[in-house]
């Protein structure tokens, strides 16, 4: 019996393991959305420039990845009650550690060891511990809506955490100083990973899996995950040219947008991200779920590049928009998709194995976008981005369209 199944016994009257899961979603992406915008406005002030400030989204990302192969293989061995405890644990290490250092160096340390996500998406190690744990919540024909509504209510959170950022704003006519309020908001971001870490500590504990065999490694799936691995590492790469830390660093300096109307935008894209994750899920019950993946994301990518060349901000939002109502359909299709294809005991290594490469291909492109940004090649990132992306879709679809899930032969 693998280790912490969702559906194991608990008092009567307490929340659902499934409920905790998604209530510390909701607090984890609320921080990641005000963070990943706040962070190069944090950085900047700092004194850092904009090749500085791709190296931390770089080192976070990286940092990230090797995490997440610890979980991958520990998984198993501890339990996922225990690594989420553990991960929250650093969340709140991390929000304390960037509201009282000033030394870039030092930044670099606790980015790396620590939790910031530049790209406020589903790029941490809580990832494939929470998948591992959600995917023994559901039969076949439901898993892809369990995905889509975890999807949703992190995006919702994300998204509220976008107007979020507009706070230094908001505080400074109360004469306090912009640096001093973002600070204050890194020190939010650790109270909101404490409150996470007591919705984790209310999941029950597993039980003993002495003779259960291994349940962190792969076994018959092995090659498939290999080949889906590399598959999404180029999507993350591509994506790594346009974290939502770098989206707003080129707001901020192609149009020279404000931070409060930044975090307006970012949260009427959130919601548009967020409620296309129940749509993904329908869509997927009609053409499949690695069509949806496919033909969802090849026009979220077009819409991309167009914005990289818009001449006015509101044609660039406008197409922005577009984007951000498509390009993460295929995030919950790509999650059930992954937990369908490999036997249960595989599921908790699957959802690792496919989240540290994706997590170390993110880690290089956001430094080599900070080098086109400073070189004032602004628009090339996303062009990059978006052309990657497409040649990742039709891989995908070529090698993987006849490979159907449980519910789809």
């Amino acid at each position: 019996m693998p280790v912490d199944r969702v559906h194991l016994q608990r008092a009567p009257h307490a929340p659902s393991p499934t409920a905790c899961l998604f209530g510390a979603r909701a607090l984890r992406d609320l921080g990641d959305g005000f963070v990943a915008i706040l962070l190069p406005v944090y950085l900047l002030a700092l004194g850092l420039t904009p090749i500085e400030v791709g190296v931390v989204a770089t080192v976070s990302l990286f940092g990230s990845a090797i995490l997440t192969i610890g979980v991958g293989f520990l998984g198993g061995r501890y339990g996922h009650r225990r690594l989420l405890l553990a991960a929250a644990s650093l969340m709140v290490a991390t929000g304390v550690a960037f509201a009282f250092v000033n030394d870039y160096a030092v930044l670099l340390v606790v980015a790396f060891a620590g939790t910031i996500n530049p790209s406020a998406g589903s790029v941490s190690v809580f990832v494939p511990l929470e998948h591992a744990a959600l995917s023994s919540a559901a039969s076949d024909a439901d898993r892809t809506r369990m995905f889509a509504r975890y999807s949703l209510v992190g995006a919702l959170a994300a998204a509220v955490g976008a107007l979020v950022a507009a706070v230094p704003d908001l505080l400074a006519p109360l004469a306090i100083e912009t640096l001093a309020a973002i600070k204050a908001m890194f020190v939010l971001y650790a109270l909101l990973g404490l409150f996470g870490g007591l919705l984790y500590a209310r999941i029950p504990r597993g039980v003993p899996v002495a003779d259960a065999g291994p349940t962190s490694t792969l076994g018959p799936s092995r090659r498939v995950v290999f080949k889906l691995a590399a598959l999404f590492s180029l999507d993350a790469f591509a994506g790594g040219f346009a974290v939502q830390s770098l989206m707003a660093l080129w707001l901020f300096e192609r149009f020279d947008m404000s931070l409060s109307a930044a975090g307006a935008f970012f949260f009427w894209s959130g919601l548009l991200s967020a409620f296309s994750f129940p749509v993904a899920a329908w869509l997927s019950r009609r053409i499949g779920l690695v069509n949806t993946m496919v033909f969802t994301h090849i026009p979220s990518s077009v819409a991309l590049m167009l914005a990289a060349l818009a001449p006015t901000l509101p044609v660039a939002l406008a197409l922005l928009l577009v984007r951000a109502a498509l390009s993460q359909m295929d995030v919950p299709t790509r999650s059930s998709y992954v937990m369908a294809i490999v036997t249960e005991r595989e599921r908790a290594a699957a959802a690792s194995f496919t989240s540290v490469p994706r997590s170390l291909a993110a880690a290089a492109s956001p430094a080599l976008a900070g080098l086109l940004f400073a070189a004032s090649h602004r628009a090339w990132p996303f062009l990059i981005c978006g052309a990657l992306k497409i040649v990742y879709d039709l891989l995908l679809l070529r090698q993987f369209r006849n490979m159907k899930p449980p519910e789809e032969r």
